[in-house]
């Protein structure tokens, strides 16, 4: 059983969070992250690569020259793969490189990444997100109270006009909902920063 201290936005110890041992998992997990990660990036290929073959060129109908008598070697087309302004061999064509992972997979390396972080003390929890206003400085200041300096991941419930555009300009900051979450974004930054209704809706998913 972990516990992870929950802050207000002035840095002040408010109470703390139960991690359950049911969300906790270090045993296995490591290939479910590894399947799920290359199959993120995979989806965020655009597969639109595309060449065309001798049979796609325009031209090439007529036989460059005779088949004798020429000291050349032979030539039936002016397309051909070995010829400049010829079709691509093997080349690259429109393709889906989107995988499927299965829903349990997915659950068990969330759960991973997760329990990782928890017990490299990078996961944090704030009671509320509280932006009053559309200002950088104000999501900086609550960064700065709760001590995280570095590439940080900001789970919500739900968020605002004010936090979104408070976060946008931050490049050391990834402000998702935490419905959206997934286990490429919690890699990508070094610690993870909950509300307090964030968390409980993460947990009561793994």
């Amino acid at each position: 059983m972990n516990k992870v201290q929950i802050f207000n936005k002035d840095g002040g110890s408010v109470g703390e969070f139960v991690v359950q041992d049911q969300w906790f998992e270090l045993e296995k997990g490591e290939q479910a992250v590894q399947d799920v990660v290359v199959a993120y990036r995979a989806g965020l290929r655009a597969g639109t690569a595309s060449t065309k073959t001798r049979a796609m060129v325009r031209g090439g109908g007529a036989k460059p020259w005779r088949q004798k008598g020429t000291g050349r070697a032979r030539a039936g087309s002016s397309r051909s793969p070995i010829w400049v302004g010829g079709g691509v061999a093997f080349g690259p064509h429109p393709r889906d490189f989107s995988k499927k992972v299965n829903k349990k997979v997915k659950k068990l390396a969330l759960k991973r990444v997760f329990s990782e972080k928890l017990n490299t003390s990078n996961v944090h929890v704030v009671d509320k997100m509280d932006i009053t206003d559309a200002k950088t400085k104000n999501f900086v200041a609550l960064l700065d109270k709760l001590g995280l300096k570095n590439k940080i991941l900001v789970l919500v419930k739900d968020f605002t006009d004010n936090t979104l555009k408070a976060a946008s300009n931050l490049p050391n900051v990834l402000l998702s909902k935490v419905d959206s979450v997934n286990v490429y974004q919690m890699l990508l930054c070094d610690d993870v920063l909950f509300t307090e209704e964030a968390i409980k809706d993460f947990v009561s998913k793994l």
